[in-house]
């Protein structure tokens, strides 16, 4: 939200937050393997991941509702649990089955979505742009993810004070994280503390307008292959396209 807002002028009237009783299972400690059977004191040692995603909504200023996404392993204890446990927090959720009902799975979704955008909201964005650069991250880092601070690499010290120098510091922040933990570390399931976030590189995507911090053993993406597809596209005199596919 604080890249897309920002540049596009908009605020959200609401936030669905997709969550699965397996995924926080697994943040509970539950194995891939046994994530089949039910494990209700595991989800809700697990919700703790959930539950820190919907204080970082809370932080933007808008409603949120969370889209249980079924599994036909979960159980009605499971998902009663759950939502429950999103209630508490003060949010509603929605069991969502549009993978095997279609829209009409998604209906009770729809409707509390609608719910929410007429709820009253005071979006915020996390941080000002023109902040400096480590100033940006680390509030990202304590904020959103919980860590007690930010460590930098030499080589990503050394790319923030050229950033400065070439006044390209002022573009918001795009964190390369893994997906699989609040921390740079995959392992580190369920809501971490004490940890620490490692930036190791910092680019800047000049075209897009952010700057990227890439943390932990995080890699990136080519946008394009060595050889472009556009490069064997080709129209004749004819006005015959070739190279498509």
């Amino acid at each position: 939200m604080d890249i897309k807002c920002r540049y596009a002028g908009i605020a959200p009237s609401a936030v669905v937050i997709v969550a699965t009783v397996r995924a926080l299972k697994m943040h509970g400690g539950v194995k891939k393997t046994d994530l089949g059977q039910e494990n209700v004191p595991a989800l809700e040692k697990g919700f703790e991941n959930l539950k820190k995603h919907i204080e970082n909504i809370n932080k933007f200023g808008v409603p949120a509702v969370v889209a249980i996404n079924k599994f036909i392993t979960d159980t009605e204890a499971e998902l009663a649990k759950l939502t429950d446990l999103c209630r508490i927090q003060g949010v509603e959720a929605s069991i969502c089955e549009v993978w095997e009902k279609g829209g009409e799975g998604g209906e009770d979704l729809a409707s509390k979505v609608v719910e929410a955008c007429e709820k009253e909201s005071s979006f915020k964005l996390l941080y000002d742009a023109d902040e400096r650069i480590k100033d940006k991250i680390g509030k990202i880092a304590r904020e959103i993810y919980g860590a007690k601070g930010v460590q930098y690499t030499g080589k990503a010290e050394k790319e923030i004070k050229l950033l400065e120098e070439l006044g390209l510091d002022k573009y918001p922040i795009c964190m390369a994280k893994t997906q699989y933990s609040l921390s740079d570390n995959p392992d580190l399931a369920g809501r971490p503390e004490g940890f620490e976030i490692t930036v190791k590189e910092v680019r800047v995507s000049a075209g897009a307008g952010f700057i990227v911090a890439l943390t932990g053993d995080i890699m990136v993406m080519p946008g394009l292959p060595k050889i472009p597809s556009a490069e064997k596209i080709d129209i004749d005199e004819k006005g015959v396209i070739t190279g498509l596919f």
